[in-house]
């Protein structure tokens, strides 16, 4: 079986507009990446490329590696916020490896699901939707297939999948700051919208007699990329309106979702440059 598989900055107004035309707060998570561990925020600092709106210390923490971050962020003019240990944990979300120090990096083409619905004239042609991946390794190189595909937008849930942490953003060779990503509570939720604002929902399935090649997926569509020990949710999968095959040969039953998911990709690139 192939399992199918923080609020902008202060110079921009919060608040995003639904689908039904009403205004709401704009969370941080669907405006940043937050970034934990004195490496990998110093590594943050020292790519211009990136924007970084802050960084937080845990209150008390000194030596030689907090000083190195905090001359880094000066050099940019980035602020640097002092916390307590705790709310450093609990901005970082892991309570291990945070090092007494997050960092909140601006991903530019990150917004809320909503936002991108919101006008049919620009929203996105073809979709990816993750749903249950919860493999830190998965999530990131399928941001990097996605985006370097050209996808037009990747839903990553803030439920039930790999949250856009430091082993995701290395997996993703740090892509994951820059890919199309989506932002919905979850992937019941993201279905809900989607198939509301007409597109079609597809998932990869070994035993489907309609093969990924053969079939018309029309101008705008949606592939859902499910968990590959417990498939789709049920909210999900009662939403799915075709399950489609990769052919296989020599016996292989079926790929790692990220194999399965470039697979997937580059098909539809191919049909984009014909």
């Amino acid at each position: 079986m192939l399992i199918v598989p923080r609020g902008s900055p202060s110079s921009s107004k919060p608040g995003h507009v639904t689908l039904d035309g009403v205004t709401s707060e704009v969370s941080p998570k669907d405006r940043f990446v937050t970034v934990y561990g004195r490496k990998p925020v110093l590594e943050a600092l020292a790519d211009y490329d990136l924007r970084v709106d802050k960084v937080i210390v845990a209150e008390g923490l000194r030596g030689g590696p907090i000083a190195e971050i905090e001359e880094a962020a000066a050099d940019r003019a980035v602020k640097v916020q002092r916390a307590s240990a705790h709310r450093v944990k609990v901005l970082a979300g892991n309570g291990r490896h945070d090092q007494g120090v997050v960092a909140d990096v601006v991903a530019r083409k990150m917004r809320p699901l909503v936002d991108a619905l919101a006008d049919p004239a620009t929203a996105p042609r073809t979709i990816l939707l993750l749903d249950g991946l919860t493999t830190p390794a998965n999530v990131g190189m399928i941001l990097r297939t996605a985006t370097a595909s050209g996808i037009d937008g990747i839903v990553v849930p803030h439920r039930g999948v790999a949250g856009l942490d430091p082993l995701v953003i290395k997996a993703s060779a740090g892509v994951a700051f820059h890919a199309p990503v989506l932002r919905t509570r979850t992937a019941a939720e993201a279905a809900e919208l989607l198939t509301d604002a007409g597109y079609p929902l597809y998932a990869l399935d070994a035993d489907s007699e309609h093969n990924l090649y053969d079939t018309d997926f029309g101008d705008r569509a949606v592939f859902v990329l499910g968990s590959e020990t417990a498939g789709l949710s049920a909210e999900v999968e009662e939403r799915i309106a075709q399950p489609l095959s990769i052919p296989m040969a020599n016996g292989v039953e079926s790929l790692n979702v990220a194999s399965a998911a470039a697979v997937l990709c580059f098909e539809l690139r191919r049909r984009m440059s014909r």
